[in-house]
């Protein structure tokens, strides 16, 4: 988790939210001009937007009563400055003013941003970025922002993510100003921005009357690794800070718009690569752009897979069919936050701010007149939850801000896109807080306590089973459970097993592809920290095509001398399926230890295995010392300790490889209990229980055995540190994963209200 001193808040842009009013002074911008040429998404405009200019009192009462630190949000330039240059609007001053300290009362600290493309467009009829004067007219305003507002606020931000103000306004004109200007001229523009910011920087803290902070936040897409080897995690890092985008798009760009301002100079590779477009560049320019800085800012939303190809360079991965995207078809990529963070704070070396970071959601006011966005809090925990994976590791991380608190105008997509946490009604201007805010404000609470990453897994826990060739096995596990394993010996299935001779493999999980010991020992939350050296249980389908050996099982005090420090084995058989008139030996006949011994040492087997008929349905537990053979033409779901201790009393002479099979008479004749336990007292008949109901057939100190036959609808709490399932008939739904005949699967800790639906038996153990 994140420690108390991390920075959590929101962040805005004064065009996107505040409004207009006649009366307020301001100037035009680029985006008044460019909605009036209605080149916004259907003719919209921001006039009215969230009208933040008359509700920001009500609006950050709502950032306090939700526990908002920190508010990232910006000046209009042209509200401040009406021309661009000279002029002050005493009104617009007055009205931040009032908003910063209307922030501060609330417990809020405010983070100003100069530049949020708010460009006065009295400038820009003077030729705007283009015109090297920028530079100075940008310094006059940053000067005017220290003397106004540097009393009452320590942290400044020069520009918001000039890729955006140079690729998107100037080279293909999707945004304002809605240039297409040749590329040398966009590179003039970038670097005029550049020089700007550092002039800015001079002169905020030139006119500051207190000691400030200042930083800068550029954005970008993440090039991430396809895998996390170190050939692939080079591979996109070389991307990421390269030069590989098409001259049609060169401003989507890390390194030229960083190098320059956080190392002090421009890349070499980018030098090369575009000199033939470059303006000229001088040493005092260079001096000019790399002001010292106290944090970088990075605006981060999603990445693009690159992997090392086979020629040893980096090569780009498509998204598979079916990855998740935003409303705004973004892709979403918490492994790119991770990397982006890793990646930046490597190269820059100083402490990063992310600047900003959210979602557009298909958000709607439901029936209960509430918005319930939990595609916002599932995007936003696992990118914070990847930030935090990045905090962990000793990144210098210090703050996020979430984009963004009010739906709000978004550029030219106008009211298209929702991004906020509050709700807004353009037409009334009511806020609904949305569920993602109450999430949000949870985070900050506990400093990302309640991200999933945090938190005891609620996903349901499939596995991949195990399946083993036996001599004794035959086909119906793959003819009736359709498990994927060639051969007519197919004899057991490891459904739920973590021992060496049988681990299973998670799938469809946030676990996927981890083994479960390995589960078991690094995540020991999910099974509510049980004090075990390992997973305490093992669950098998069995089928025997054939008689299997007499055998028996040690306690765990013989195993743990006997059998360099195994458990025993404790079991017990639900019987799926047998022929008519079945049996199956549970037992003996022997009346004394020495009788035993006789009849096994002498081979009188007829006389000494117990038989005993059963039908399907039946339930069978077997305790150590316990005599027990599987006959052919059975099958059973066997729960049992995690062991594989075996001793076998009596295979009927049977030959594997040529051979007799190793026999253990003298550690079974140990073992075995004398006299056996009763008939009565080894079997019951469990097949006709009460549906949608937990049917507990059994309980001992190693487990407990439930029985559910699912019709229709029904629900338990799984309050147990976990449950082991496996659907042994029909197929229905548990918690909104379809299940089937064959499935084995584990509901972890705390996994509370269990809901299924179907018709199916399902065989539950823990412990």
């Amino acid at each position: 988790m994140f420690d108390d001193k991390f920075v959590w808040g929101v962040a805005s842009s004064a065009y996107q939210v505040e409004g207009t009013d006649p009366d307020d002074g301001r100037g035009k911008t680029v985006w008044d001009t460019f909605t009036e040429q209605g080149r916004i998404f259907q003719n919209q405009n921001a006039y009215t937007s969230c009208d933040n200019m008359h509700h920001y009192k009500d609006d950050y009462a709502l950032m306090k009563n939700l526990g908002i630190k920190a508010y990232r949000f910006s000046l209009n330039w042209a509200r401040i400055l009406p021309e661009g240059t000279g002029r002050v609007n005493e009104k617009a001053v007055s009205m931040y003013r009032d908003m910063i300290l209307t922030m501060k009362e609330n417990g809020i600290t405010p983070y100003i941003t100069l530049f949020h493309w708010e460009f006065p467009q009295a400038l820009q009829e003077k030729g705007g970025w283009l015109n090297e004067e920028v530079v100075d007219w940008f310094g006059e305003y940053a000067k005017v922002v220290a003397e106004n507002f540097s009393d009452i606020c320590e942290d400044f931000i020069t520009i918001n993510e000039p890729q955006c103000v140079v690729g998107l306004g100037h080279l293909s004109g999707v945004h304002a100003p809605g240039l297409k200007l040749s590329v040398p001229e966009t590179f003039q523009i970038a670097h005029n921005l550049l020089k700007a910011h550092g002039q800015a920087v001079i002169n905020l803290r030139k006119y500051a009357k207190q000691k400030i902070r200042i930083g800068f936040a550029p954005t970008g897409g993440v090039a991430y690794p396809y895998t996390d080897s170190a050939e692939d995690i080079e591979a996109a890092r070389k991307v990421y800070f390269g030069f590989y985008n098409p001259m049609d798009n060169w401003t989507w760009n890390i390194s030229w718009f960083s190098d320059p301002v956080f190392l002090g100079h421009y890349p070499k590779e980018g030098l090369e690569k575009f000199k033939e477009y470059l303006p000229e560049i001088t040493e005092a320019d260079m001096q000019l752009i790399h002001q010292p800085l106290d944090f970088m800012g990075q605006n981060i939303y999603n990445g693009y897979y690159v992997r090392q190809g086979a020629d040893g360079e980096p090569e780009f991965v498509d998204r598979e069919p079916g990855f998740p995207k935003t409303a705004c078809n973004w892709p979403v990529t918490p492994k790119a936050f991770y990397y982006g963070i890793k990646f930046l704070t490597e190269r820059y070396q100083l402490p990063l701010y992310i600047t900003e970071n959210g979602m557009s959601c298909h958000d709607n006011v439901s029936f209960d007149g509430r918005v319930h966005d939990n595609d916002r809090i599932t995007f936003l925990d696992s990118y914070i939850g990847a930030m935090q994976r990045a905090y962990d590791e000793g990144v210098d991380i210090r703050g996020y801000f979430q984009w963004t608190f009010l739906d709000n105008f978004e550029w030219s997509e106008g009211y298209k896109e929702r991004f906020g946490m509050i709700y807004v009604d353009f037409m009334t201007q009511r806020r609904i807080v949305k569920d993602s805010a109450f999430w949000y404000q949870d985070v900050i609470k506990t400093n990302g306590g309640n991200l999933s990453m945090n938190q005891t897994t609620k996903e349901i826990l499939f596995l991949d089973p195990v399946c083993t060739h036996n001599i004794w096995g035959g086909t119906r596990l793959r003819e009736d459970f359709h498990y994927p394993v060639e051969g007519d010996d197919l004899g057991e299935c490891w459904g739920i097993s973590a021992h060496p001779n049988g681990d299973g493999t998670l799938r469809d999980c946030g676990f996927s592809g981890m083994k479960l010991s390995e589960l078991w020992k690094k995540h020991p939350e999910v099974f509510g920290n049980v004090d075990s050296d390992r997973f305490p249980l093992l669950i098998k389908i069995i089928d025997a095509k054939d008689d299997l050996s007499i055998q028996v099982h040690p306690d765990d005090d013989y195993a743990k001398v006997h059998e360099n420090g195994s458990l025993g084995k404790t079991e017990c058989w639900y019987i799926l399926d047998c022929k008519e008139n079945a049996t199956i030996v549970i037992g003996h006949n022997a009346g004394t230890k020495e009788e035993l011994s006789r009849m096994i040492h002498e081979g009188k087997w007829s006389e000494f295995i117990r038989e005993i008929p059963i039908k399907k349905g039946d339930f069978l537990q077997i305790d150590p010392g316990t005599v027990h053979a599987i006959k052919g033409g059975t099958l059973i779901l066997e729960t049992q300790q995690n062991s594989d201790i075996t001793y076998r009393v009596y295979d009927y002479g049977r030959l594997s490889n040529g051979k007799p099979r190793e026999l253990h008479i003298d550690k079974s004749i140990d073992v075995i209990t004398v006299p056996a336990k009763s008939v009565a007292d080894s079997v019951k008949s469990v097949a006709d229980l009460p549906v949608n109901t937990l049917n507990e057939l059994y309980v001992c100190k190693y487990f407990h055995i439930y029985k559910i036959e699912v019709s229709g609808k029904m629900t338990f709490e799984q309050n147990a540190p976990f449950m082991n399932m496996t659907v042994t008939e029909g197929n229905g739904i548990v918690n909104g994963q379809p299940v089937k005949k064959g499935d084995h699967f584990i509901l972890p800790n705390g996994f509370g209200n269990v809901e299924l639906q179907g018709r199916m038996q399902i065989i539950a153990s823990t412990i």
